[in-house]
């Protein structure tokens, strides 16, 4: 494995993950609500539609970098699931821990918390995927994580729970389920 080419690769993933994710936040209103949109968009400004415009970008540059890198693969799935979650639970956290000081979002910080929350999935992605250690026993749960991670985002983005992370603070609703009733 070449180590250069995988940090360079983790860099560049940086800026491609942040770019797509800004592009996916618009695609949902742009695409009139197309199908598609709904699986990797924005529907709404909840928090939790902002973790999920991420995750699609995160997964898929993972993926190309699996075409052309020569990674060690059950190490390299775990180390991007767990850079996943993690860059998850720093836009979550962030977003929450900034509402502490606060009552309305504050664009740059959210802007800037993002982007830390990438930078610091992909840098720990890259560790887990270049040291020596035996991750890749857990190849199999990252999988499930995984698989949970995609089923999690596909329907709570139609049947939300009704809570703080998955409300729109912009219209007070959940989900996409009631913005579309506001069309109606």
């Amino acid at each position: 494995m070449d180590k250069r080419a995988v940090a360079l690769s983790e860099a560049a993933g940086c800026v491609v993950i942040y770019c797509a994710a800004v592009l996916l936040h618009f695609v949902y209103p742009l695409s009139r609500g197309a199908a598609l949109s709904i699986v990797f968009g924005a529907v709404n400004e909840s928090v939790w539609e902002h973790t999920k415009i991420f995750a699609a970008p995160y997964i898929g540059w993972a993926l190309l970098q699996l075409c052309w890198l020569k990674v060690h693969f059950r190490q390299y799935v775990v180390a991007k699931v767990i850079g996943l979650y993690l860059m998850a639970g720093m836009i979550i956290g962030a977003s929450y821990f900034l509402s502490l000081f606060t009552e309305q979002n504050i664009f740059w910080l959210d802007i800037v918390a993002s982007l830390i929350a990438v930078i610091t999935a992909q840098a720990v992605s890259y560790r887990l995927e270049t040291a020596d250690n035996r991750i890749s026993e857990y190849f199999l749960p990252a999988l499930m994580l995984l698989t949970l991670y995609y089923l999690m985002f596909f329907s709570f983005t139609i049947f939300p729970p009704k809570t703080d992370l998955f409300r729109d603070p912009v219209t007070g609703g959940f989900g996409i389920v009631e913005r579309i009733a506001e069309k109606e």
